[in-house]
Formats: structure tokens, sequence, C-alpha cells
């Protein structure tokens, strides 16, 4: 996280640009991971000599790897809300994944304030527009309508 934004400025940031993260490299070993721990070991992600055969001329991330990058590419790309005790992850109203990660590209996360609902409970819902770009494509690998909940001090009741 690189800024801290207080609670009363959140409106200020709306329909802006809030976060741009640095660019990660994707490694076979980061996708064979990711098929061990999800069991999802189909060939285009974890055969690297049949993957080469397509037109992909290698293997490919799985889509909800990219997704899930994204976890980490918020925290080191988004301002961190002066007083929240956490931020819980509030789910996607819309995700695409609109082009492949090849094995050895990279990715960064765009992060644009779409809107932020602060609650008289204590929590901000922020909603933010996602894109992960992959570095020298055009188009871009995943977009997404990402929400996320901050708690402000110790509210954790009825989370």
């Amino acid at each position: 996280m690189q800024q801290k934004i207080a609670v009363q400025d959140v409106a200020t940031f709306i329909g802006k640009e809030i976060g741009l993260s640095q660019w990660r490299l994707v490694t076979q070993d980061m996708i064979n991971q990711f098929a061990g721990a999800t069991d999802d070991h189909q060939w285009i992600h974890v055969d690297e000599e049949k993957a080469k055969k397509t037109p992909f001329g290698g293997t490919i991330a799985h889509g909800f790897l990219t997704l899930s990058l994204l976890s980490t590419l918020a925290y080191e790309a988004l301002p961190e809300l002066e007083g929240a005790a956490m931020g819980i992850n509030y789910g996607f109203d819309k995700v695409r994944f609109m082009s492949p990660v090849k094995t050895g590209a990279r990715v960064r996360a765009r992060f644009l304030l779409d809107d932020a609902e602060i609650r008289p409970s204590g929590r901000v819902v922020f909603h933010y527009g996602v894109t992960v770009e992959v570095e020298k494509l055009k188009k871009p690998a995943l977009t997404a309508q990402w929400l996320i909940v901050a708690v402000l001090g110790e509210k954790f009741s009825n989370l």
C-alpha cells in the first residue's frame, strides 16, 4: 500500500485511477502450484510439450490464477483507508477473461474507483473497476468489477 486516505476524502477519488501495481512475472512453477491447489491440471496449463503445439506456443495461466493475483496486486497498489481495521473481499459483480496470460508474461493491475459507499455500520464498500494488463499487449487479460469492504476501527460484529 502506497498512501493513506481519510474516509472524508474518499469521494474525491471516485471516477479516478486510484492504483497501479508493479509488473509481476507469471511462471510455470506458479501455474503448477495453482493447478495443485485447485486440482485443475488441464494440459494447456501444465503440459509444456503439448502446449507448444497450440496457437499460444506454450502453457498459459489459469484464468482463476490471474483473478487470484488481484489480492496481492491490490495490496501493493491501493491506498490504505485511515482507521480501517481490515479489508474484506466482498465479491465481484462482473469478471471477464479477455486474453490468455502466457507463461513467462508479466501482468499488472490498474484500479479505478467507480464508487464508494460509506455506511453507518462503520464500513466502506469500495467498487473498483479493475483491469489486469499483460506487458506489451494492448488487450487486457482480465476486466472485473470488484467490491472490497473496509471495516473501520474494531467494528467486527455482524460481518
